[in-house]
């Protein structure tokens, strides 16, 4: 099966960061003619450094589900919640969608990108062509996602707000928040470090 002419058989390049495509430059250190940004055809050490980023963030997303998150006081009882306890507390206080924003924010979206960054991390590696299209969605549908990453961050300091409603006397912040937000830090960059490019190169490609 013919495939699809590559950048460089068409002597254009694509810049990285404002996506302008050029023709490529004769000199090995190059600038973006719009932006001014170093031009190359692929993100350095890519694969390398995605791979660091995302066991690092897994490994501090272990002390974010086991320590508390947040301290609740209500009504004279005080309690420190991990995420999950936490997300029974509001659920049982009357904030069902806050509970489900919580859930959402804090489970399924790190352990989507965990699952689909991992995927894509090892299929690249095996120079896999299975579902290159579908590996693409999967990799935009991440980026889109780390912009409302750091939603559950600042969950407690909308907790606040159901102070004035009388859900809670009281909402402190523990250290669990602070290792969940290195989390989410950790994340982003493992998307934005790994380069996409990669799944469309064949075994003939550099």
């Amino acid at each position: 099966m013919s495939r699809a002419p590559r950048a460089h058989e068409l002597g254009v390049i694509g810049c990285h960061v404002c996506g302008l495509v050029s023709h490529e430059p004769a000199a090995a250190e190059a600038s973006c003619p719009r932006c001014g940004s170093a031009l190359h055809r692929r993100k350095r050490d890519s694969i390398g450094r995605t791979w660091a980023l995302l066991l690092a963030a897994f490994m501090l997303y272990i002390p974010a589900n086991v320590l508390p998150i947040m301290r609740t006081v209500s009504l004279g009882d005080v309690d420190d919640n991990t995420i999950i306890s936490g997300v029974v507390e509001l659920w049982v206080k009357g904030s069902p969608s806050l509970a489900v924003i919580v859930f959402s924010a804090s489970i399924v979206v790190p352990m989507m990108k965990f699952l689909v960054l991992g995927t894509l991390l090892i299929t690249t590696q095996r120079g896999s062509t299975w579902a290159l299209r579908q590996r693409a969605k999967l990799y935009r549908a991440v980026e889109f996602i780390g912009y409302w990453s750091m939603l559950d961050v600042f969950v407690v300091a909308l907790l606040t707000a159901l102070v004035r409603f009388g859900f809670f006397s009281q909402v402190e912040p523990l250290p669990g928040v602070v290792f969940f937000g290195l989390t989410v830090i950790l994340t982003m960059f493992a998307s934005m470090s790994f380069d996409p490019r990669l799944m469309w190169d064949g075994p003939d490609d550099d």
